[in-house]
């Protein structure tokens, strides 16, 4: 026989959906005969599977091990502490949440099965500071809340916990959460933008275009941009992303004239060459740089020495 007590990270679900993730190989039919035949019990109860767990219920399995092991993964669940790979820079944290860093040329989540994603760095940080135990990661697994480009550095939320996760997906869905980026663009910008319009995404290439009347494959959106430096032919911008669509910052630049300086898809290829030249740039220039959260409290990711080394060339060229 086999305890669990359920924590809050596996609270508020229903039980079949808790027994399917701790018995990943079992069926749905052989989980719903083995609760009628009382081989699982609730609080010492009988149970149907839509109970809704609390913190504290105690489920009861009575297999042997062997039939326990059966029903497990048929490959142990990998330690990420074994991987070589540093954590991500930590800006934030509490109970709840982390606010990291991400470097360019990471994904944000796993695009296949032997990509290391942010989200592997939030669970090995987590494994190492014994905030999470290997497991834990059978019934309830951290993630990031917020994605970023492969090659756009900066902010990525994380919950820590089912409430953390719960929480920021709200914030971020109802845009409780402020988000600033900061890019450098090809032309000079004089002043500050309010823009909408609607985003049509061709997914053969996997590229957007900006319409200013709607589409009925269209996604609307809206930015602020505002300038935060010149150089000659070239400036620094502050983006305040108030829709946040796939590519939406990138497109919309780029449909005003004024593309992210790095950037293969939709900027300038002779401005590309000859930042890849002197500056050593091959990816868009671009770093969501800080968040409010809705009670006013801000984190700042500092900007990557990538953006140095542009600003110097771009200086130089200004005399």
């Amino acid at each position: 026989m086999k305890q669990f007590e359920i924590n809050k990270n596996e609270a508020q679900q229903r039980l079949d959906k808790y027994l399917r993730k701790l018995l990943p190989e079992a069926n749905g039919s052989f989980i719903y005969k083995m609760l009628r035949k009382k081989n699982i019990t609730l609080n010492e109860k009988k149970a149907t599977g839509a109970e809704r767990l609390a913190c504290g219920d105690i489920v009861k399995v009575f297999f042997s091990d062997e039939t326990f092991e059966k029903f497990q993964p048929s490959q142990k669940l990998k330690s990420f502490r074994k991987k070589g790979t540093n954590p991500l820079p930590v800006l934030y944290e509490d109970e709840d949440i982390l606010v990291l860093n991400k470097p360019v040329g990471m994904l944000s989540q796993k695009a296949g099965s032997e990509d290391i994603s942010a989200n592997e760095h939030v669970i090995q940080y987590l494994l190492e500071s014994h905030c999470l135990e290997e497991k834990d990661l059978q019934t309830f697994r951290p993630s990031v809340c917020n994605r970023l480009d492969r090659n756009t550095s900066g902010i990525l939320i994380a919950g820590k916990t089912l409430h953390g996760l719960q929480e920021m997906s709200r914030q971020l869905k109802e845009r409780r959460i402020a988000k600033y980026y900061r890019c450098i663009v090809a032309g000079n910008v004089q002043n500050e933008c309010h823009l909408k319009g609607y985003l049509v995404k061709d997914h053969d290439s996997n590229q957007a275009y900006i319409t200013k009347t709607q589409m009925p494959e269209g996604q609307a959106i809206e930015t602020e941009f505002a300038p935060i430096r010149q150089y000659q032919g070239y400036t620094m911008l502050e983006v305040h992303l108030i829709t946040g669509r796939s590519h939406q910052i990138r497109a919309q630049l780029a449909d005003m004239g004024h593309p992210v300086v790095g950037d293969a898809k939709y900027g300038n290829e002779s401005i590309n060459q000859y930042l890849r030249r002197q500056a050593g740039l091959r990816h868009q220039l671009l770093h969501a740089y800080r968040i409010v959260f809705e009670d006013g409290m801000e984190v700042v990711a500092p900007l990557p020495e990538t953006f140095q080394r542009v600003e110097a060339v771009l200086k130089i060229t200004k005399k």
